[in-house]
């Protein structure tokens, strides 16, 4: 399988990769191949706004797919394919906002902890 993988022109095979430079990877594909749960999440940021085939039969994560960044796509490897193909000949409008929230709640949790201890 190796063989077949590594001849493919517009693949790239990487090491695996620390979280900034993953995120500057997914932030710069045209879109994401997962089973991860927390990765269909992570590509909602506003920051990223990937279309994610989640690789999987389910997903925990309705949300995604109910605005557009994920479908479910199985693992059925001819399955795969016809989406791929269909994704990269599709342009998608994803919505400008995360269903998940603005990433802005460790600060709001800072500044309550802060104001609670000052009084």
């Amino acid at each position: 399988m190796w063989n077949e993988v590594e001849g493919i022109q517009h693949l790239q095979l990487l090491p695996p990769q620390g979280y900034f430079e993953f995120l500057a990877l997914a932030k710069n594909c045209r879109f994401i191949l997962t089973d991860s749960r927390g990765l269909q999440e992570e590509a909602t940021h506003p920051m990223i706004r990937k279309q994610v085939l989640v690789l999987r039969n389910s997903t925990e994560m309705p949300e995604a797919v109910i605005h557009g960044f994920a479908r479910v796509v199985g693992t059925n490897p001819v399955v795969v394919l016809a989406e791929i193909e269909k994704t990269l000949n599709k342009e998608v409008n994803l919505p400008e906002y995360s269903p998940f929230g603005d990433g802005k709640a460790a600060v709001r949790i800072v500044d309550i902890v802060i104001s609670r201890l000052e009084t």
